[in-house]
């Protein structure tokens, strides 16, 4: 089924149902290790999760995890710019969730960013991101006991959907000529700006599907 990585043999793959994960107790998890730090950041964080499980299921879980490749380690495995490979794609697709590391930025052009191209390839469009108080940290706040809020981020979208042309490049010039002589003019509210000829420019799409969808999984 796969090129170059192995599933582990023992695990459960985690299902879902109307959207929500079904968690058996032994779950394969796809994991990528990361760049940079995330060669020290990993083994570290994979220890932390293993005893939290440990502790709190007394030995009745455990996870299984499954060590797929993307960015630089990628490269190493499956050659020169392979940043992305088919492999583990279809291992994040086959069960259903993956955690990572944090992850380089490719160089040799096709994807700027592993990160935004993960969450464009399978719609993770809800950035989550708990904030809450643990007794004994500093804090500058007078309360901080009450801080326990949960900001949700559209993902996808605006400036992630990425399209934009460099400066001088054919069609940038071509969308700032037409922007300048025919959209800018027919908006009052924008009188007379005008876009300088030697920008760059990019386009960014915020639609009211995804903001609808965003606010939809917020609140449920």
């Amino acid at each position: 089924m796969y090129e170059k990585i192995v599933a582990p043999t023992t695990g459960s793959k985690i299902t879902f149902k109307d959207g929500l994960p079904i968690v058996p107790n032994d779950p394969i998890v796809p994991f990528i290790r990361g760049d940079g730090t995330g060669v020290d950041l990993w083994p570290a964080s994979q220890k932390v999760m293993d005893a939290a499980v440990e502790q709190a299921y007394g030995g009745d879980r455990k996870i299984n995890w499954f060590k797929i490749y993307v960015g630089d380690e990628a490269c190493d495995v499956y050659g020169t710019y392979q940043y992305l490979p088919q492999d583990s794609l279809d291992a994040i697709k086959e069960y259903g969730v993956a955690i990572k590391g944090p992850l380089t930025t490719p160089i040799g052009g096709g994807i700027r960013s592993l990160n935004v191209a993960l969450r464009q390839i399978f719609d993770l469009y809800a950035c989550v991101r708990p904030c809450k108080y643990y007794d004994g940290t500093p804090s500058l706040h007078k309360t901080p006991e009450l801080l326990d809020i949960i900001i949700y981020r559209e993902n996808t979208e605006d400036i992630y959907l990425g399209i934009e042309w460099a400066k001088d490049s054919e069609i940038g010039k071509k969308l700032i000529e037409y922007l300048n002589n025919e959209l800018i003019p027919a908006t009052p509210e924008h009188g007379k700006k005008q876009i300088r000829l030697d920008s760059g420019i990019g386009i960014k799409p915020i639609s009211k599907t995804g903001s609808q969808r965003l606010v939809r999984r917020a609140i449920t």
